[in-house]
């Protein structure tokens, strides 16, 4: 197919034109409240929202790898620094 300009889509494909490394794009349904709260701290951290939820699941991740007492133990921690 040519357009009246002479460029020819013919062998054109959809998506972006550099496709990025490492991450790939779903499609995800979220609670609307989660994803007001995530746009809400992104906007106000200067940051995507997007980039915040893919940081809390990786969060999540490498937490879910530790033993249970070993995050525990973390968290008693930061909790003991911030109150002393």
């Amino acid at each position: 197919m040519k357009t009246k300009e002479g460029f020819d889509f013919s062998d054109a494909k959809r998506g972006a034109v550099l496709p990025q490394v490492g991450r790939t794009r779903i499609t995800i349904n979220l609670s609307d409240d989660v994803i007001a709260e995530f746009r809400s701290r992104a906007e106000t951290a200067g940051t995507g929202y997007q980039i915040m939820i893919n940081d809390a699941l990786r969060a999540y991740l490498e937490m879910s790898k530790k033993p249970l007492e070993e995050t525990l133990r973390k968290v008693i921690r930061e909790e003991l620094q911030a109150a002393g």
